[in-house]
């Protein structure tokens, strides 16, 4: 490396080291920058979601060559939530959250060149999580308003990375929506899939509560509890339930380039009515795949690539388990095409003889629950047996083969008041005809 290059990369180093002890934008200047910007009504809105069907195609069994990625810094209005009408000042790459899906190989040399956008107010930067260096390609490239920074590294080790804006205060940055992925292929690629898919994770921590119409502003003090607004797929609320849906046929192999951008809180995907055929934990490509797992536990700043496989046609929704997070924006739609197979599920029951009984929902009692759900696990008295504490009806529903359970009467005193549309599309999806 020549002495010009060596000096450089030491001064880079130097001045990377003095935005962490100074923290660069100090957070309540940010926070201001950001108010003052967001709260003008003055600039274009954007459409700001990534469509999950953008990503670039296999790498396929090409030899190792130099990749150049250009990546821009850009500070947009977009739309937040189109239904209550809430738009957001976001921070992006390439105008999009996420950011573009980088595709490559390993051995690949890539060459990053981060130019921040003139109307930009912030300094921006990029850290990438297969980048083998200090801060990850941080300290080569804060970029001010207008300004353009080149690094390179190479991807020696294969899998699915994060990569984020570096500078500081970084969570803020990673919160207004600058991440993405990149996938670093084994050499000869990955093995064949029908439909290929790329989802990202957020949290956007506003002043205003969820659901309030108008320009939000941005809330350090939300971003340090930890207590965001918005969970959100691909930037926004409902992004991905609409004209964005993932599809497939019946009989495809699904991919799911999947990453948790946070920056604080953990994801555990799950696709209602789908079980992950595949799942490279935390997007290692050189461990073993998970078969057949129901969720994904995804921290944030991590990724995951799962896979299924579409064997029954309809709705199925892909959220985070931590349900409560559906009545703040996060939700996602794969719609499945094709015939439906009947011995999969099916409405009724399975008549025939030497076929198994249907499961009967008929009593709490029948499994030993008491009033909590626990269930009763005390040992009967000396003048009580089993059999004292079934009733006539569960007798006779144990001596048919069949469970008794009842959970009617706890589900006339639940009250459920959704804050949003999303739980009543889940409970819409489920329609006789699909089942």
């Amino acid at each position: 490396m020549h002495a010009s290059t060596l000096s450089h990369t030491r001064i880079s180093l130097i001045l990377f080291g003095i935005l962490l002890l100074l923290g660069y934008a100090a957070e309540p200047a940010s926070a201001q920058s950001h108010r003052d910007v967001t709260g003008t009504g003055t600039a274009r809105t954007v459409d700001i979601v990534r469509d999950p069907a953008d990503l670039p195609p296999p790498v396929g069994s090409r030899a190792a060559t130099t990749v150049r990625v250009k990546l821009e810094a850009m500070e947009v209005i977009g739309q937040l939530d189109a239904a209550a009408g809430t738009t957001y000042r976001y921070w992006t790459f390439n105008g999009k959250v996420p950011g573009p899906m980088i595709r490559v190989r390993q051995g690949d040399n890539v060459e990053i060149t981060l130019h921040n956008d003139a109307g930009s107010h912030m300094v921006h930067s990029v850290d990438f999580h297969a980048a083998l260096g200090p801060g990850g390609g941080a300290a080569l490239s804060q970029a001010v308003p207008g300004e353009s920074k080149t690094f390179t590294f190479q991807a020696t080790i294969p899998g699915l990375f994060v990569y984020h804006c570096g500078t500081p205060m970084v969570a803020e940055h990673i919160a207004n929506g600058m991440y993405g992925l990149i996938l670093v292929e084994p050499a000869g690629g990955l093995p064949h899939a029908d439909r290929e898919y790329y989802v990202m994770q957020g949290e956007l921590y506003t002043d205003s509560p969820f659901g309030k119409a108008g320009s939000q502003a941005f809330s350090s003090a939300k971003l340090m509890r930890e207590a965001p607004e918005y969970y959100v797929f691909n930037g926004a609320v409902d992004a991905l339930t609409k004209a964005r849906t993932l599809r497939a046929d019946v009989g495809q192999a699904v991919r799911i380039f999947f990453g948790d951008a946070g920056p604080n809180k953990a994801s555990s995907l799950h696709v209602v009515g789908e079980i992950f055929t595949q799942d490279y934990v935390l997007g290692s490509l050189t461990s073993p795949p998970l078969l057949n797992v129901q969720t994904a536990a995804v921290p944030p700043g991590a990724a995951e690539i799962v896979e299924l496989k579409a064997v029954m046609p309809g709705q199925f929704n892909l959220m985070d388990h931590a349900m409560s997070r559906m009545s703040k924006g996060l939700m996602a739609t794969l719609e499945v095409s094709g015939r439906a197979d009947a011995a999969l599920m099916h409405v009724g029951p399975e008549p025939g003889p030497g076929e198994l009984q249907p499961t009967t929902i008929a009593s709490s009692r029948a499994i030993g629950m008491d009033e909590t759900g626990q269930g009763d696990m005390r040992p009967p008295s000396a003048s009580e047996s089993p059999a004292d504490r079934d009733s006539a009806g569960d007798s006779a529903h144990r001596a048919a083969g069949t469970v008794a359970m009842d959970h009617e009467p706890e589900m006339r005193h639940a009250k459920l008041a959704p804050k949003s549309g999303q739980l009543r599309r889940l409970i819409g999806c489920l329609k006789p005809n699909d089942m």
